[in-house]
């Protein structure tokens, strides 16, 4: 079998795959990616233990949450891509939370002050207003969020060249969550080492991880998608770097 067979077969497998909920296990042996020195699953259990109605925002496939050992009262948890809806809760029901299906941008749909704690694991948008609306006074937010650049080197592999990115710096959603009455009380960010082993698991990351490509497609991007597999065949596993932020936040 040639290379250029080898590559179409990789590609192929990936873009057959699912990409559902929000685990990473496909990539096992093919692709790693450091974890933030925080553990942030730990942070929300820890924080869950002590919360009386929690909610998580952006849930994915309820992975992060299914992990809460002692889960508060109230559990609840949105989140907008249907395909994710329903894994999120079936993963879900052993920590007895509910899920709501949510529009894209649309408002929290809950009452004022309804939550002690909410969480968010890399959520599309934050929207801190709305976010400070359904926290009881004194309760937290805590968040992993997508940092400035993340995986640049991976998309300028397949889109060229790009600007130096204008969104997503944890020092803009401090500005943000002070500005709806949040009073930040930690902030971290972290630099994280990614390898890619093959050009399958190139395909299946930028088929899940929509952002790092925007309207990302395997026939679209096959010529920058073919030129990045002869580079790893040539030099090895494809590296880039993941940018991460924690912020943590109370209601004043």
């Amino acid at each position: 079998m040639t290379a250029e067979r080898d590559a179409e077969d990789l590609i192929a497998e990936a873009a057959a795959a699912p990409v559902g909920g929000w685990g990473f296990a496909w990539l096992a042996g093919r692709a790693t990616e450091e974890r933030p020195p925080w553990g942030y699953t730990q942070l929300v259990a820890d924080r869950m233990a002590h919360a009386d109605a929690a909610l998580d925002v952006d849930t994915g496939g309820g992975e992060v949450l299914a992990e809460v050992p002692r889960p508060p009262r109230l559990l609840t948890a949105t989140e907008a891509w249907p395909p994710n809806v329903e894994v999120a809760r079936r993963t879900l029901r052993r920590v007895g939370a509910s899920v709501v299906t949510v529009a894209p941008d649309g408002p929290l749909p809950f009452r004022d002050a309804s939550f002690d704690l909410v969480v968010s694991r890399h959520p599309v948008r934050t929207d801190w207003v709305q976010t400070a609306r359904v926290l009881r006074s004194g309760g937290t937010f805590l968040s992993q969020q997508i940092g400035a650049g993340t995986m640049r080197e991976l998309s300028e592999a397949i889109l060229g060249p790009l600007p130096p990115p204008a969104q997503r710096h944890p020092e803009q959603a401090a500005l943000a969550a002070e500005a709806a009455g949040l009073r930040v009380v930690d902030l971290r960010r972290a630099t994280l080492r990614a390898t890619f082993s093959d050009i399958g698991a190139v395909v299946w990351f930028l088929r899940k991880v929509i952002w790092t490509v925007p309207g990302f497609t395997v026939d679209r991007y096959r010529a920058p998608l073919r030129a990045l597999d002869r580079r790893i065949a040539d030099e090895g596993p494809f590296v880039a770097h993941a940018q991460r932020f924690l912020i943590e936040a109370v209601r004043t």
